[in-house]
């Protein structure tokens, strides 16, 4: 019997080896072929073609297109663009330091980061970039301009700039520096025992910098509560996420593993130090943008019911990307593997493999999720990112808000305002008043607000139908309702003042104290911090959530929706 199974299965290894290396042989015979047929198709497309292709250009378009039908994932690095990569995997890069953005048909300083070239070398936010060492840069795009103004340290730009209350154009030149982006611009109390934790990305720094923040709490105002908030933060390195897990779950913790195609490569990975601090009570806040590192993260909390998690549904960013070096200095970032949480979960929201007929990828259905459990018992599902525990229904922005964001008037004010008010009070304490709300308003209604609400959009659909049928009573009750509509967006600014406020104080806080201060000036009015400070310090409700039989307090609409 012993022998019958040990020929069964020498049998079944050898025919799986050969139809492995048949595999292998029509696999290579595939890609040797299509190489054959790629590399006479694009020399003769350059040979014949009527008009000068560019090579290069026209090669790079075909690579995107071909990694593109793969995930927006699986990219191509060209040595150009190395110090973009650089920058994604260590926050650091050559260059000015200072956000940039498009206004109009020009490039503009959103904000200098603090101690920053930019800075020093006297930039400011709203400036209009004219010129780059003499070269006019108008209709150029933010990543071109962003790769002028990148370069080694210590080489000079000279930036020919346009500033508004300036009655000349002048030059203005900076000495570029090694730039390090903080993976933490801000951390403080929020309350009496209750630390707060920015963490805007996961660079290869992030989880040294969550460590010192964290102990500096500990030690300056002996914290018993911490929330992390990591809304918007797309990710980064995966052990960075495992680090930052470390430090408040016991060493040998199992965190996240990894499985792919080539097996050998799959991976478990533990803490592998000992946790700061096993006991304090942890909130995360996620959001939409919470995404890849940032899911592993708040994921692995949630299912080691080591925290709770707090806001609103994370993106459900579940694959796992490794970067290979390819000819001349180039790079190929692959998607390699998903990642599967400590409940075993892997919260992929869209399935790549399967697209529709518009070729984009399909979302996982809801009766093909799994449920799973927590270390505690608690039921949670895959395939759709992580579902906060404690859901933070936020109200929608309106279309006049929109509007005043799209068409810059936020920003524009904020760098008028700036020249007429040398200094303004600390971030977290300063309000503008109702004369300045109201001095806002009319810079913004003569910059001219031509919206539509989505009650107008519907309306005029109607309109149209009705117009067919001349009936003259739905007429004018239609525009009746237009009317009334009318009068309704008058009082827009009246009706959504509390939010306009809360955006215009943070764009003019950032101007005075850069990044950190406008995360401190939004904190007092921020609904997921508020609630995330409610539950820390209800030690009942804190640990009611961790029982089984705890559901999370989705709103109707959103049960619906899954």
């Amino acid at each position: 019997m012993k022998s019958t199974t040990k020929l069964f299965l020498i049998i079944s290894i050898g025919l799986t080896s050969l139809l492995s290396i048949q595999a292998y042989k029509e696999d290579f015979f595939e890609i040797s072929k299509n190489l054959d047929i790629f590399s006479s198709l694009y020399k003769n497309i350059n040979i014949y073609y009527v008009d000068n292709t560019k090579p290069g250009e026209l090669m790079k378009i075909g690579i995107d297109a071909m990694l593109e039908s793969l995930d927006p994932y699986t990219n191509f690095i060209a040595e150009s663009d190395i110090e973009d990569y650089r920058f994604m995997t260590t926050g650091q890069y050559g260059g000015i330091g200072s956000v940039i953005r498009k206004k109009d048909k020009y490039v503009v300083i959103a904000e200098p980061y603090e101690d920053s070239p930019s800075l020093k070398a006297g930039l400011k936010a709203g400036d209009k970039i004219l010129k780059i060492d003499g070269k006019d840069i108008k209709g150029k795009n933010v990543s071109d301009i962003s790769s002028f103004l990148k370069g080694e340290p210590n080489t000079k730009v000279l930036l020919e700039i346009d500033r508004m209350g300036s009655d000349s154009i002048f030059n203005i030149e900076v000495i570029r520096e090694e730039i390090k982006v903080k993976d933490v611009p801000y951390h403080g109390l929020v309350s009496p025992k209750t630390g707060y934790i920015k963490l805007n990305s996961f660079t290869q720094t992030a989880s040294k910098e969550v460590s010192n923040a964290f102990q500096e709490l500990k030690d300056d105002h002996q914290i018993e509560n911490l929330i992390l908030d990591l809304r918007g933060n797309g990710g980064g390195l995966l052990r960075e996420a495992v680090n930052i897990v470390n430090l408040f779950v016991k060493k040998g913790t199992k965190v996240v593993e990894t499985r792919g195609k080539i097996k050998d490569w799959d991976r478990i990975h533990k803490t592998s130090n000992e946790a700061l601090d096993q006991d304090i009570k942890l909130a995360i806040l996620t959001d939409g943008g919470s995404a890849s590192a940032s899911e592993i993260v708040s994921g692995a909390i949630q299912d080691l019911d080591r925290g709770i998690v707090v806001g609103d549904r994370t993106y459900g960013k579940g694959l796992v990307q490794q970067t290979f070096d390819v000819s001349y200095n180039s790079k190929v970032k692959v998607t390699v593997a998903k990642y599967y949480i400590p409940s075993g979960r892997c919260i992929q929201r869209l399935d790549y493999s399967n697209k529709d007929a518009k070729g984009k990828a399909i979302q996982v259905a809801d009766s093909l999720t799994q449920e799973f459990k927590t270390t505690k018992g608690r039921v949670v599902k895959d395939g759709a990112g992580i579902a906060p525990d404690i859901f933070v229904e936020k109200p929608e922005i309106a279309e006049l808000i929109i509007t005043l964001m799209r068409k810059n008037i936020f920003f524009d004010y904020a760098t008028d305002f700036v020249l007429k008010n040398s200094s303004i009070a600390k971030a977290d304490q300063f309000q503008i008043t109702d004369e300045q709300y109201q001095d806002f308003v009319a810079y913004a209604k003569q910059k001219g607000l031509d919206y539509e609400t989505k009650l107008e959009k519907e309306l005029h659909k109607l309109e149209k139908i009705s117009e067919k049928q001349a009936d003259q009573h739905i007429v004018k009750d239609i525009q009746d309702l237009k009317n009334h509509i009318a009068d309704q967006k008058e009082k827009d600014f009246t009706t959504y003042k509390s939010f306009i406020q809360r955006v215009l104080e943070q764009e003019i806080v950032s101007r005075y104290y850069y990044q950190s201060g406008k995360v401190q000036n939004a904190l007092s009015k921020d609904e997921d911090v508020l609630k995330a400070i409610e539950i820390l310090n209800d030690a009942a409700q804190y640990s009611a959530i961790f029982e089984p039989s705890y559901l999370p307090n989705f709103p109707k609409e959103v049960l619906e929706d899954e």
